[in-house]
């Protein structure tokens, strides 16, 4: 991939990845103290979570409001539920463990129940999928929760969110690192925020879970690749690195695990503050933490 200065419109492309997203955090850390300051944010699944709040507030101030929408009691409730009362609505709808009435709350407290794209400070796209036309959308106009929401829908986990006649889940299903919406919406410079799944190579599975895994990770990272091989010249791309993945990373229960949010932060702060320095980024003074 092409690496280099560029000017124009810069792009911070945040990808999906459940718990994994808490590196964004750090990356965008990293980034705003660089004074590196985004354009335009696009987002799939978590990522649109996390680049709806940095698209109202594109400050180093939106790390306290990310920190918050992780580590609250309104967080945990998330994901929160037992496994008996997951399993007892799993049961009743067929379709899906969790409900998504407190990640709806959570995001009307960070963004305000009635926020729409058009408010927010820099201007945000995000990706979900149709099912009904089996297609990838992107949202970047009108309400901005149901959107999210949309984007977020991870299947088995929460129900299709409805707008209008169409229900939609994940965006992560047909564009897990949505590179290819910030070219199109005319992006020159490109900092991927990516969870660290493409870091890790894959090897040819030797048990059921793993055959089902590598199969899943292939289908999430094909677009990426593919998005990657067929970079305009004009664009630069920088991928951030994650810092690294942790124990049980790969556990089917490894979405619920919020008690690694601040190492994976903090991993991924270290990582992309070094690479964006050997880049020839630096923090500003002005923007250096205390600590």
């Amino acid at each position: 991939m092409r690496e280099g200065a560029a000017t124009g419109q810069t792009a911070f492309v945040l990808g999906g990845g459940g718990v994994r997203g808490a590196v964004e955090i750090g990356m965008v850390r990293a980034l705003f103290e660089a004074g590196i300051r985004p354009d335009l944010i696009v987002g799939t699944s978590i990522g649109a979570i996390n680049g709806a709040l940095i698209a109202n507030d594109p400050t180093l101030g939106v790390i306290d409001t990310l920190l918050h929408a992780w580590t609250s009691p309104e967080a945990n409730a998330v994901y929160g539920d037992s496994l008996i009362v997951q399993l007892s609505r799993l049961v009743k709808t067929k379709t899906h463990l969790n409900s998504p009435a407190p990640l709806q709350r959570l995001l009307e407290a960070g963004l305000g129940e009635a926020s729409r794209f058009e408010d927010l400070e820099v201007r945000l796209q995000v990706v979900a999928a149709s099912i009904e036309r089996a297609a990838e959308h992107v949202f970047d106009s009108g309400p901005l929760i149901p959107a999210i929401l949309a984007s977020a829908s991870v299947p088995g986990l929460f129900p299709a969110t409805r707008i209008g006649d169409e229900h939609f889940i994940d965006g992560g299903i047909v564009n897990s690192i949505p590179i290819e919406q910030a070219v199109d919406a005319g992006a020159t410079r490109i900092f991927v925020l990516q969870v660290g799944r493409v870091e890790t190579a894959l090897e040819p599975p030797t048990t059921a879970v793993e055959t089902a895994r590598v199969a899943f990770e292939i289908a999430r990272r094909h677009r990426f690749a593919r998005d990657v091989a067929t970079l305009p010249d004009a664009v630069d791309l920088f991928v951030l690195p994650s810092g690294g993945s942790l124990h049980g990373d790969d556990s089917m229960r490894a979405y619920r695990k919020l008690d690694t949010v601040r190492l994976r932060i903090d991993q991924a702060y270290e990582a992309s503050r070094d690479f964006l320095f050997e880049r020839g980024m630096p923090p500003l003074a002005a923007e250096r933490p205390s600590s």
